[in-house]
Protein backbone atom coordinates (compact mmCIF):
# COMPACT_ATOMS: atom_id res chain seq x y z
CA UNK A 1 0.00 0.00 0.00
CA UNK A 2 1.65 3.38 -0.95
CA UNK A 3 1.77 6.38 1.64
CA UNK A 4 -0.64 8.60 1.60
CA UNK A 5 0.66 11.93 0.56
CA UNK A 6 -0.02 15.51 -0.92
CA UNK A 7 1.84 18.07 -2.65
CA UNK A 8 -0.01 21.19 -1.81
CA UNK A 9 1.08 22.64 1.45
CA UNK A 10 0.41 25.89 3.41
CA UNK A 11 2.48 28.84 2.27
CA UNK A 12 4.76 30.59 4.23
CA UNK A 13 4.69 34.06 5.89
CA UNK A 14 7.10 34.84 2.96
CA UNK A 15 4.14 33.37 0.41
CA UNK A 16 1.32 34.67 1.87
CA UNK A 17 3.14 38.38 1.79
CA UNK A 18 3.51 37.82 -1.93
CA UNK A 19 0.01 36.92 -2.31
CA UNK A 20 -0.98 39.92 -0.71
CA UNK A 21 1.08 41.84 -3.42
CA UNK A 22 -1.66 41.70 -5.88
CA UNK A 23 -3.74 44.10 -3.72
CA UNK A 24 -4.96 47.26 -5.29
CA UNK A 25 -2.35 49.27 -3.51
CA UNK A 26 0.59 51.37 -4.67
CA UNK A 27 3.55 52.83 -2.63
CA UNK A 28 4.20 56.37 -4.45
CA UNK A 29 7.44 57.03 -2.75
CA UNK A 30 9.98 54.04 -2.36
CA UNK A 31 13.71 54.84 -1.05
CA UNK A 32 15.60 51.26 -1.11
CA UNK A 33 15.75 49.78 2.45
CA UNK A 34 18.65 47.28 2.53
CA UNK A 35 16.99 45.47 5.58
CA UNK A 36 14.13 44.49 2.94
CA UNK A 37 14.29 41.90 -0.57
CA UNK A 38 12.45 43.49 -2.93
CA UNK A 39 9.66 41.34 -6.09
CA UNK A 40 10.82 42.14 -10.30
CA UNK A 41 10.18 45.17 -11.33
CA UNK A 42 10.01 47.40 -8.21
CA UNK A 43 11.34 50.47 -8.62
CA UNK A 44 13.34 52.28 -5.79
CA UNK A 45 15.39 55.49 -5.19
CA UNK A 46 18.90 55.42 -3.89
CA UNK A 47 21.30 57.91 -4.06
CA UNK A 48 18.99 60.79 -6.30
CA UNK A 49 19.17 57.64 -8.78
CA UNK A 50 15.79 55.43 -9.23
CA UNK A 51 17.07 51.45 -10.12
CA UNK A 52 14.22 48.57 -11.40
CA UNK A 53 14.50 45.30 -9.97
CA UNK A 54 15.30 43.12 -12.40
CA UNK A 55 14.14 39.72 -10.62
CA UNK A 56 14.12 39.08 -6.44
CA UNK A 57 16.40 40.99 -5.19
CA UNK A 58 17.63 39.89 -1.29
CA UNK A 59 18.32 41.92 1.53
CA UNK A 60 21.74 43.61 1.19
CA UNK A 61 22.34 43.93 -2.48
CA UNK A 62 22.10 47.63 -2.95
CA UNK A 63 21.82 48.93 -6.19
CA UNK A 64 25.35 50.66 -6.29
CA UNK A 65 26.55 46.70 -7.55
CA UNK A 66 25.28 48.52 -10.99
CA UNK A 67 28.46 50.73 -11.11
CA UNK A 68 30.72 48.34 -9.00
CA UNK A 69 30.59 44.90 -10.05
CA UNK A 70 32.57 43.53 -13.16
CA UNK A 71 29.26 42.14 -14.74
CA UNK A 72 26.75 45.15 -14.30
CA UNK A 73 24.26 43.52 -16.68
CA UNK A 74 24.46 40.36 -14.23
CA UNK A 75 23.30 42.38 -11.11
CA UNK A 76 19.93 42.40 -10.09
CA UNK A 77 19.46 46.45 -10.63
CA UNK A 78 19.11 48.43 -13.13
CA UNK A 79 18.92 52.08 -13.57
CA UNK A 80 15.50 53.48 -14.96
CA UNK A 81 14.21 56.62 -16.32
CA UNK A 82 14.09 59.41 -13.51
CA UNK A 83 10.54 59.78 -14.65
CA UNK A 84 9.31 56.21 -13.62
CA UNK A 85 7.16 56.20 -10.41
CA UNK A 86 8.93 54.78 -7.68
CA UNK A 87 6.87 51.67 -5.48
CA UNK A 88 6.28 47.38 -6.19
CA UNK A 89 3.53 46.20 -8.73
CA UNK A 90 0.43 45.67 -6.66
CA UNK A 91 2.34 46.89 -3.47
CA UNK A 92 5.24 47.31 -1.00
CA UNK A 93 8.35 45.29 -0.95
CA UNK A 94 8.39 41.62 0.67
CA UNK A 95 9.80 41.41 4.08
CA UNK A 96 10.27 37.66 4.51
CA UNK A 97 10.03 38.02 8.58
CA UNK A 98 9.81 34.88 10.37
CA UNK A 99 8.78 31.62 8.20
CA UNK A 100 4.82 30.49 9.51
CA UNK A 101 5.73 26.95 11.12
CA UNK A 102 3.35 25.73 8.01
CA UNK A 103 1.97 22.11 7.63
CA UNK A 104 3.88 19.47 6.54
CA UNK A 105 3.11 17.72 3.71
CA UNK A 106 4.17 14.33 1.83
CA UNK A 107 5.51 13.63 -1.38
CA UNK A 108 7.63 10.35 -3.64
CA UNK A 109 10.65 11.79 -4.56
CA UNK A 110 9.60 9.79 -7.30
CA UNK A 111 7.66 12.15 -7.98
CA UNK A 112 9.92 14.92 -7.64
CA UNK A 113 12.32 13.18 -9.85
CA UNK A 114 9.30 12.93 -12.71
CA UNK A 115 8.80 16.66 -12.32
CA UNK A 116 12.45 17.22 -12.85
CA UNK A 117 12.29 15.49 -16.05
CA UNK A 118 9.23 16.74 -17.46
CA UNK A 119 10.67 20.94 -16.57
CA UNK A 120 13.92 19.79 -18.32
CA UNK A 121 12.91 17.70 -21.67
CA UNK A 122 13.21 21.31 -23.48
CA UNK A 123 15.67 19.87 -26.68
CA UNK A 124 17.71 22.65 -26.06
CA UNK A 125 18.24 21.95 -22.66
CA UNK A 126 19.37 18.42 -23.88
CA UNK A 127 21.82 19.91 -25.87
CA UNK A 128 23.31 22.18 -23.09
CA UNK A 129 23.66 18.97 -21.14
CA UNK A 130 25.85 17.01 -23.83
CA UNK A 131 27.76 20.10 -24.17
CA UNK A 132 28.99 20.25 -20.42
CA UNK A 133 29.75 16.23 -19.68
CA UNK A 134 33.13 15.91 -18.41
CA UNK A 135 35.23 13.14 -18.42
CA UNK A 136 36.20 11.50 -14.86
CA UNK A 137 39.80 13.01 -13.54
CA UNK A 138 41.67 9.87 -13.74
CA UNK A 139 41.25 9.78 -17.26
CA UNK A 140 42.12 13.28 -17.72
CA UNK A 141 45.28 12.86 -15.76
CA UNK A 142 46.61 10.21 -18.07
CA UNK A 143 46.14 11.94 -21.25
CA UNK A 144 49.92 12.89 -22.84
CA UNK A 145 50.95 14.13 -25.88
CA UNK A 146 51.44 11.49 -28.59
CA UNK A 147 49.55 9.00 -26.62
CA UNK A 148 47.41 6.61 -28.45
CA UNK A 149 44.87 6.23 -25.92
CA UNK A 150 44.11 9.87 -25.87
CA UNK A 151 40.85 10.55 -26.25
CA UNK A 152 39.27 11.12 -29.94
CA UNK A 153 38.67 15.12 -29.43
CA UNK A 154 42.14 15.01 -28.21
CA UNK A 155 43.45 13.67 -30.77
CA UNK A 156 41.74 15.72 -33.07
CA UNK A 157 43.21 18.85 -31.69
CA UNK A 158 47.12 17.48 -31.72
CA UNK A 159 46.22 16.78 -35.23
CA UNK A 160 45.69 20.68 -35.60
CA UNK A 161 48.48 22.11 -33.06
CA UNK A 162 50.61 19.76 -32.21
CA UNK A 163 53.85 20.48 -29.58
CA UNK A 164 55.84 22.03 -31.71
CA UNK A 165 53.31 24.31 -33.16
CA UNK A 166 51.92 24.91 -29.65
CA UNK A 167 55.83 26.20 -28.79
CA UNK A 168 55.51 28.59 -31.71
CA UNK A 169 52.22 30.17 -31.13
CA UNK A 170 52.67 31.09 -27.72
CA UNK A 171 56.76 31.47 -27.14
CA UNK A 172 55.90 33.60 -24.09
CA UNK A 173 53.64 31.87 -22.20
CA UNK A 174 54.02 31.68 -18.33
CA UNK A 175 55.95 28.21 -17.62
CA UNK A 176 52.27 27.00 -16.03
CA UNK A 177 50.64 26.57 -19.39
CA UNK A 178 52.07 23.65 -20.81
CA UNK A 179 51.33 21.51 -23.70
CA UNK A 180 49.89 18.76 -21.75
CA UNK A 181 48.03 20.52 -19.66
CA UNK A 182 46.10 22.48 -22.90
CA UNK A 183 45.44 18.34 -24.37
CA UNK A 184 44.19 17.61 -20.80
CA UNK A 185 41.65 20.79 -20.52
CA UNK A 186 40.36 19.41 -23.84
CA UNK A 187 40.05 16.18 -22.63
CA UNK A 188 38.17 17.49 -19.38
CA UNK A 189 35.27 18.35 -21.94
CA UNK A 190 34.84 16.20 -24.42
CA UNK A 191 32.67 18.68 -26.43
CA UNK A 192 35.24 20.52 -27.66
CA UNK A 193 36.79 18.98 -30.76
CA UNK A 194 34.46 16.08 -30.70
CA UNK A 195 32.90 14.16 -33.77
CA UNK A 196 29.50 15.13 -34.77
CA UNK A 197 26.91 12.75 -36.03
CA UNK A 198 24.58 15.22 -38.22
CA UNK A 199 27.25 15.71 -40.60
CA UNK A 200 29.11 18.58 -39.41
CA UNK A 201 32.51 19.28 -40.19
CA UNK A 202 34.01 18.01 -37.12
CA UNK A 203 37.97 19.56 -38.48
CA UNK A 204 36.71 22.92 -39.66
CA UNK A 205 34.59 23.43 -36.27
CA UNK A 206 37.63 22.02 -34.33
CA UNK A 207 40.23 24.55 -35.86
CA UNK A 208 37.51 27.42 -35.52
CA UNK A 209 37.17 26.67 -32.18
CA UNK A 210 40.67 27.11 -31.66
CA UNK A 211 41.25 29.77 -33.66
CA UNK A 212 38.79 31.76 -31.68
CA UNK A 213 39.49 30.15 -28.16
CA UNK A 214 43.51 31.50 -28.94
CA UNK A 215 42.72 35.30 -30.15
CA UNK A 216 41.00 35.76 -26.73
CA UNK A 217 43.51 34.21 -24.69
CA UNK A 218 45.94 36.73 -26.28
CA UNK A 219 43.52 39.88 -25.56
CA UNK A 220 43.21 38.16 -21.70
CA UNK A 221 46.51 37.21 -21.40
CA UNK A 222 48.96 38.67 -23.59
CA UNK A 223 52.17 40.62 -23.31
CA UNK A 224 50.63 43.22 -25.78
CA UNK A 225 54.16 44.50 -26.49
CA UNK A 226 54.52 46.15 -30.29
CA UNK A 227 58.33 46.32 -29.50
CA UNK A 228 58.60 43.03 -29.73
CA UNK A 229 60.21 41.18 -33.08
CA UNK A 230 57.32 38.31 -31.87
CA UNK A 231 54.13 39.04 -33.18
CA UNK A 232 51.34 39.99 -30.71
CA UNK A 233 49.04 37.33 -31.69
CA UNK A 234 52.00 35.02 -30.57
CA UNK A 235 52.20 37.00 -27.02
CA UNK A 236 49.24 34.96 -25.47
CA UNK A 237 49.64 33.49 -22.01
CA UNK A 238 52.33 35.83 -20.61
CA UNK A 239 50.09 36.21 -17.55
CA UNK A 240 48.99 33.36 -15.50
CA UNK A 241 47.69 35.68 -12.77
CA UNK A 242 45.97 38.89 -13.16
CA UNK A 243 48.63 41.64 -13.41
CA UNK A 244 48.88 42.90 -9.66
CA UNK A 245 48.45 40.27 -8.11
CA UNK A 246 49.96 37.64 -6.21
CA UNK A 247 49.10 34.42 -4.11
CA UNK A 248 48.41 35.83 -0.55
CA UNK A 249 47.10 39.11 -1.62
CA UNK A 250 44.49 40.38 0.32
CA UNK A 251 40.80 41.11 -0.54
CA UNK A 252 40.88 40.62 -3.99
CA UNK A 253 37.67 39.93 -5.65
CA UNK A 254 36.03 38.34 -2.74
CA UNK A 255 33.36 41.16 -1.53
CA UNK A 256 30.81 38.83 -1.82
CA UNK A 257 32.50 36.62 0.77
CA UNK A 258 31.69 39.20 3.41
CA UNK A 259 28.15 39.64 2.52
CA UNK A 260 25.11 37.67 3.91
CA UNK A 261 23.45 35.54 1.22
CA UNK A 262 23.30 32.92 -0.73
CA UNK A 263 25.93 33.23 -2.76
CA UNK A 264 28.09 33.45 0.28
CA UNK A 265 26.15 29.92 1.27
CA UNK A 266 26.43 28.34 -1.91
CA UNK A 267 30.09 29.03 -2.66
CA UNK A 268 31.95 29.57 1.06
CA UNK A 269 34.92 31.29 0.42
CA UNK A 270 38.14 29.51 1.47
CA UNK A 271 39.90 31.04 4.49
CA UNK A 272 43.34 32.00 5.67
CA UNK A 273 44.44 30.73 8.76
CA UNK A 274 44.10 34.36 10.42
CA UNK A 275 40.43 34.09 8.90
CA UNK A 276 40.38 36.14 6.22
CA UNK A 277 39.07 35.33 3.52
CA UNK A 278 41.00 33.86 0.12
CA UNK A 279 41.10 35.87 -2.98
CA UNK A 280 39.82 35.47 -6.30
CA UNK A 281 41.19 37.72 -8.86
CA UNK A 282 41.61 36.34 -12.25
CA UNK A 283 43.69 33.33 -13.16
CA UNK A 284 44.05 31.39 -15.83
CA UNK A 285 43.76 31.55 -19.30
CA UNK A 286 40.21 32.78 -19.12
CA UNK A 287 41.47 34.92 -16.67
CA UNK A 288 38.78 33.18 -13.77
CA UNK A 289 37.58 35.75 -11.16
CA UNK A 290 35.26 36.01 -7.82
CA UNK A 291 33.96 33.14 -6.08
CA UNK A 292 30.33 32.29 -7.72
CA UNK A 293 32.60 31.21 -10.64
CA UNK A 294 35.13 29.22 -8.97
CA UNK A 295 32.68 27.41 -7.00
CA UNK A 296 30.54 26.47 -10.30
CA UNK A 297 34.25 25.54 -11.83
CA UNK A 298 35.29 23.63 -8.95
CA UNK A 299 32.18 21.83 -8.71
CA UNK A 300 32.83 20.63 -12.62
CA UNK A 301 36.32 19.79 -11.97
CA UNK A 302 36.15 17.65 -8.50
CA UNK A 303 31.70 17.35 -7.91
CA UNK A 304 32.17 19.43 -5.16
CA UNK A 305 32.43 23.51 -4.49
CA UNK A 306 35.26 23.84 -1.95
CA UNK A 307 38.21 22.42 -3.94
CA UNK A 308 38.72 25.38 -5.56
CA UNK A 309 37.30 27.36 -3.38
CA UNK A 310 39.44 26.54 -0.52
CA UNK A 311 42.90 26.33 -3.08
CA UNK A 312 42.28 29.21 -5.45
CA UNK A 313 45.44 28.88 -6.56
CA UNK A 314 45.70 25.54 -8.28
CA UNK A 315 43.65 27.75 -11.35
CA UNK A 316 46.65 29.46 -11.95
CA UNK A 317 49.65 26.25 -11.09
CA UNK A 318 47.53 23.33 -12.91
CA UNK A 319 46.42 22.12 -15.58
CA UNK A 320 42.88 23.67 -14.98
CA UNK A 321 44.41 26.99 -15.73
CA UNK A 322 43.64 26.07 -19.40
CA UNK A 323 40.28 24.10 -18.01
CA UNK A 324 38.82 27.09 -16.66
CA UNK A 325 38.69 28.30 -20.42
CA UNK A 326 37.36 24.96 -22.12
CA UNK A 327 34.63 25.59 -18.99
CA UNK A 328 33.55 28.78 -19.65
CA UNK A 329 34.09 28.00 -23.59
CA UNK A 330 31.09 25.47 -23.47
CA UNK A 331 28.50 26.42 -20.20
CA UNK A 332 25.96 29.05 -21.40
CA UNK A 333 25.26 32.34 -19.61
CA UNK A 334 21.65 32.42 -20.35
CA UNK A 335 20.18 34.65 -22.03
CA UNK A 336 23.60 34.28 -23.72
CA UNK A 337 24.38 30.98 -25.55
CA UNK A 338 27.87 29.05 -25.11
CA UNK A 339 30.54 30.11 -27.36
CA UNK A 340 30.76 26.31 -28.48
CA UNK A 341 26.58 26.50 -29.64
CA UNK A 342 27.62 30.02 -31.37
CA UNK A 343 30.70 27.75 -33.33
CA UNK A 344 29.26 24.71 -33.56
CA UNK A 345 25.89 26.23 -34.91
CA UNK A 346 24.12 24.89 -32.16
CA UNK A 347 22.61 28.07 -31.25
CA UNK A 348 20.37 29.92 -34.37
CA UNK A 349 19.70 33.39 -33.74
CA UNK A 350 15.83 34.23 -33.71
CA UNK A 351 14.30 37.43 -34.84
CA UNK A 352 15.00 39.13 -31.46
CA UNK A 353 18.84 38.17 -31.65
CA UNK A 354 19.11 39.65 -35.53
CA UNK A 355 17.17 43.10 -34.70
CA UNK A 356 19.83 43.61 -31.93
CA UNK A 357 22.95 42.66 -34.71
CA UNK A 358 23.31 39.31 -32.39
CA UNK A 359 24.25 36.93 -35.73
CA UNK A 360 26.85 34.33 -35.90
CA UNK A 361 30.52 35.40 -36.33
CA UNK A 362 33.36 35.84 -34.49
CA UNK A 363 32.15 39.29 -33.10
CA UNK A 364 29.62 37.46 -30.69
CA UNK A 365 32.25 35.75 -29.14
CA UNK A 366 33.33 38.88 -28.00
CA UNK A 367 29.95 39.63 -26.81
CA UNK A 368 29.70 36.83 -24.95
CA UNK A 369 33.25 37.21 -23.16
CA UNK A 370 32.85 41.32 -22.43
CA UNK A 371 30.23 42.89 -24.34
CA UNK A 372 28.93 45.04 -21.52
CA UNK A 373 32.89 46.74 -21.61
CA UNK A 374 33.53 46.36 -25.34
CA UNK A 375 30.28 46.13 -27.56
CA UNK A 376 27.55 47.77 -28.12
CA UNK A 377 29.10 51.77 -29.25
CA UNK A 378 28.95 53.29 -32.92
CA UNK A 379 32.95 52.16 -33.42
CA UNK A 380 35.00 49.22 -32.72
CA UNK A 381 36.20 49.23 -29.06
CA UNK A 382 40.04 48.93 -28.77
CA UNK A 383 40.23 45.38 -27.13
CA UNK A 384 37.41 44.45 -29.13
CA UNK A 385 39.86 45.49 -32.41
CA UNK A 386 42.51 43.39 -31.04
CA UNK A 387 40.91 40.79 -30.55
CA UNK A 388 39.41 40.91 -34.50
CA UNK A 389 43.78 41.26 -35.55
CA UNK A 390 44.37 38.24 -33.67
CA UNK A 391 41.44 36.09 -35.02
CA UNK A 392 42.61 37.05 -38.48
CA UNK A 393 45.91 35.58 -37.76
CA UNK A 394 45.42 32.76 -35.90
CA UNK A 395 42.53 31.89 -38.44
CA UNK A 396 45.49 31.86 -40.73
CA UNK A 397 48.12 29.93 -39.23
CA UNK A 398 45.26 27.18 -38.63
CA UNK A 399 43.71 26.85 -42.08
CA UNK A 400 40.31 28.84 -41.02
CA UNK A 401 38.52 30.18 -43.52
CA UNK A 402 37.16 34.11 -42.91
CA UNK A 403 34.44 35.03 -45.21
CA UNK A 404 34.39 38.39 -46.11
CA UNK A 405 30.82 38.97 -44.78
CA UNK A 406 31.62 37.74 -41.57
CA UNK A 407 30.64 39.99 -38.32
CA UNK A 408 34.34 40.00 -36.61
CA UNK A 409 33.81 43.11 -34.38
CA UNK A 410 30.76 43.60 -32.19
CA UNK A 411 30.23 47.45 -32.58
CA UNK A 412 26.84 48.25 -32.28
CA UNK A 413 25.63 45.30 -30.91
CA UNK A 414 23.21 45.23 -27.87
CA UNK A 415 23.24 43.08 -25.20
CA UNK A 416 21.73 39.24 -25.77
CA UNK A 417 17.84 39.74 -24.18
CA UNK A 418 15.26 37.53 -22.78
CA UNK A 419 13.99 37.00 -26.43
CA UNK A 420 17.05 35.39 -27.92
CA UNK A 421 17.03 32.42 -29.03
CA UNK A 422 19.51 31.79 -26.25
CA UNK A 423 17.63 32.42 -22.88
CA UNK A 424 17.58 29.21 -21.66
CA UNK A 425 16.34 29.32 -18.46
CA UNK A 426 18.79 26.70 -16.59
CA UNK A 427 17.94 28.02 -12.78
CA UNK A 428 15.71 26.15 -10.06
CA UNK A 429 13.37 28.83 -8.09
CA UNK A 430 10.73 28.45 -5.90
CA UNK A 431 7.23 28.53 -7.80
CA UNK A 432 5.73 30.08 -5.44
CA UNK A 433 2.13 28.41 -5.42
CA UNK A 434 0.72 26.20 -2.51
CA UNK A 435 2.11 23.26 -4.48
CA UNK A 436 4.91 21.82 -3.64
CA UNK A 437 7.65 22.61 -6.68
CA UNK A 438 10.19 24.68 -8.37
CA UNK A 439 10.63 26.45 -11.90
CA UNK A 440 13.19 26.93 -14.29
CA UNK A 441 14.09 30.81 -14.13
CA UNK A 442 16.80 32.44 -16.16
CA UNK A 443 18.53 34.46 -13.44
CA UNK A 444 20.98 32.62 -11.14
CA UNK A 445 19.81 30.77 -8.10
CA UNK A 446 21.64 28.43 -5.98
CA UNK A 447 20.33 25.71 -7.61
CA UNK A 448 20.82 24.27 -11.31
CA UNK A 449 18.70 22.72 -14.36
CA UNK A 450 21.37 21.10 -15.80
CA UNK A 451 22.69 19.39 -12.36
CA UNK A 452 21.22 16.21 -11.41
CA UNK A 453 19.66 16.41 -7.67
CA UNK A 454 19.14 20.03 -7.82
CA UNK A 455 15.32 20.21 -8.21
CA UNK A 456 14.69 18.07 -5.16
CA UNK A 457 17.59 20.45 -3.26
CA UNK A 458 15.33 23.51 -4.33
CA UNK A 459 11.75 22.04 -3.38
CA UNK A 460 13.30 21.43 0.09
CA UNK A 461 14.55 24.84 0.58
CA UNK A 462 11.45 26.84 -0.32
CA UNK A 463 9.08 24.02 1.80
CA UNK A 464 11.13 23.39 4.77
CA UNK A 465 8.63 21.51 5.70
CA UNK A 466 7.52 18.91 2.88
CA UNK A 467 8.32 15.68 4.11
CA UNK A 468 9.94 13.97 0.83
CA UNK A 469 9.70 9.86 1.17
CA UNK A 470 12.38 8.05 -1.24
CA UNK A 471 10.24 4.72 -1.54
CA UNK A 472 6.95 3.68 -1.16
CA UNK A 473 5.74 1.34 1.89
CA UNK A 474 3.77 -1.65 2.91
Amino acid sequence: MKIPHHRAIRPTLALATLAALAAPSVSLALDYDPHRTYTENCVVTYKNDRFRAKWWVEAGHTPAEVDNAANPWDTPWERTGQGSPTGCPGGDPVDPGKPDPGQPGRVLLSELLADEARLTADALMAAVRASIRTLDNASVEAVAPGRSHNPVNVRRVEAIVDETRFDYLFPLRAPEYTYRGFLQAVAKFPAVCDDYKDGRDADAICRKTLATMFAHFAQETGAHESWRPIEEYRQALAYVREMGWNEGARDGYNGECKVDGWIAETWPCGTYPDGAFKSYFGRGAKQLSYNYNYGPFSEAMYGDVGSLLDAPERVADTWLNFASATFFFTYPQPPKPSMLHVIDGTWHPNEADRSAGLVPGFGITTQIINGGVECGGSAEHAQSANRITYYRAFAATLGVPVPADEVLGCKGMKQFAEGGAGALPIYWENNWTEQAGCKLVGYQTPFSGLKPGDYVACVRKAFPHLEIVDDVRK
